[in-house]
């Protein structure tokens, strides 16, 4: 096997073939990946099931990173994506764009990376692509990943089903991610090893269901973090939100960070948490779910869903530990570029 990636990796011939069977095929082997088709041949769901579809890309830099690495992090991007639907993610493409000269040994590790936490995800990665570009017009790596999952008859979530009294949770502590990949790029160290949260959390949030039936939605909070989560949230439905600053879970590490570089906290992007919204008669099952997953053992119930008043746009406060409230905005612009 060549030690770079070359052009002619790109090219649709002999190396082509050589990259995709040495380096692809050796870290994924699975079934549908080997029928070495243009499309994968997939069964259809049945019994009133739904599909479910998601595609994503990622241009994270570094592409190495304390918790990770930009082919886990895809895995867990696009798991998290089909899985917010309450769908069980089943199967996923990858595509890449690689760079002349970028090191192959570093591709095959990210190429097991990506299939470790396929496999932790129990998804199949069945069918991909490569591109390869000239010497200095890349960035040593981007990778594309679409997934497809079965929606289970009945089961039907969304923004748009959140009601006044619902309680809002969330999976674990805020800006872990961001600030990781931050403090990477900018070479800051921190007492406490603070690691990106990437994950895949399909396999909590179907034990959520399971405990919680009547969940109104699940939204992962990326970039523009909790806040714009929550406004997307708040606008879909036509609600108010608050939150309690003293409930939300967050490190003092990535605390100190904002509190030292001007961030606000709640806008800082996270790549393995999730954001739930539960009937308030359920949210105590559901937080319980989620506290006996390894990836939700911070979680918690953090604020509930309000009416917005008539002629008033939706909206999202945060409740401070003194008693007063500030609103909480979406992110504007870009905070941390290519944080995914």
């Amino acid at each position: 096997m060549d030690d770079k990636v070359l052009l002619g990796h790109g090219s649709g011939g002999v190396m082509m073939r050589r990259i995709i069977d040495e380096v692809f095929f050796k870290a994924y082997e699975t079934e549908e990946l080997a029928q070495g088709n243009d499309a994968a041949d997939l069964p259809l769901p049945q019994n009133g099931e739904r599909l479910a579809y998601s595609t994503d890309s990622f241009v994270v830099t570094p592409q190495f990173f304390p918790g990770g690495d930009i082919g886990h992090l895809a895995i867990c991007g696009t798991v998290n994506d089909v899985a917010t639907s309450g769908a069980i993610p089943k199967y996923l493409s990858a595509a890449f764009i690689l760079e002349e000269g970028y090191p192959i040994k570093d591709l095959q590790r990210i190429c097991a990376s990506m299939a470790k936490t396929a496999k932790e995800a129990g998804i199949h990665l069945v069918t991909g692509d490569t591109k390869v570009v000239n010497r200095g017009h890349g960035d040593g790596v981007f990778i594309n990943t679409s997934g497809i999952g079965f929606i289970p008859k009945g089961r039907h979530l969304g923004g748009q089903f959140c009601k006044p009294g619902d309680k809002i949770l969330v999976s674990g502590t805020l800006g872990d991610h961001g600030i990781t990949i931050m403090s990477c790029r900018e070479q800051l160290s921190f007492t406490t090893n603070l690691k990106s949260d990437a994950a895949p959390l399909n396999h909590m949030i179907q034990h959520v269901l399971e405990a919680a039936p009547d969940v109104r939605c699940f939204r992962d909070p990326t970039r523009g973090g909790l806040a714009s989560t929550l406004n997307e949230l708040a606008e879909q439905s036509g609600v108010n939100m608050e939150i309690e600053e003293d409930s939300v879970p967050i490190h003092d590490a990535v605390r100190g960070a904002c509190d030292m570089l001007g961030y606000d906290v709640y806008q800082v992007a996270n790549e393995g948490k999730m954001v739930c919204v539960v009937a308030p008669d359920e949210a105590d099952a559901a937080l319980k779910a989620m506290k006996e997953d390894p990836h939700g053992k911070d979680a918690a119930i953090i604020g509930e869903v309000q009416p917005k008043e008539e002629g008033h746009a939706s909206r999202v406060t945060l409740r401070t530990g003194f008693g007063s409230t500030r609103i909480l905005d979406m992110l504007v612009g870009e905070q941390l570029p290519r944080i995914c």
